[in-house]
């Protein structure tokens, strides 16, 4: 059997995502957590529909969508 080759303790998850993070500050990147919403919850989707309700009701909405028409630009 070689001497002093030893295997290393396993790490553990926290010491990982540490040096992954530590890895990352290192290239000039930082951590942004972003939250967004839950679609899954009916009560979110309910507030979905309603704001969207609102928005198609509202008076200005055929000149918005004349002016997204006229400045969309399918090949982009």
């Amino acid at each position: 059997m070689p001497t002093g080759l030893r295997k290393s303790k396993p790490k553990t998850a926290s010491q990982r995502m540490q040096a992954r993070r530590t890895r990352l500050r290192a290239q000039g990147l930082k951590p942004v957590q972003f939250w967004v919403p839950d679609l899954r919850n009916p009560r979110v989707r309910a507030q979905i529909r309603r704001e969207a309700a609102l928005l198609a009701k509202h008076p200005a909405n055929d000149e918005v969508d004349a002016w997204i028409e006229a400045v969309y630009d399918p090949d982009a």
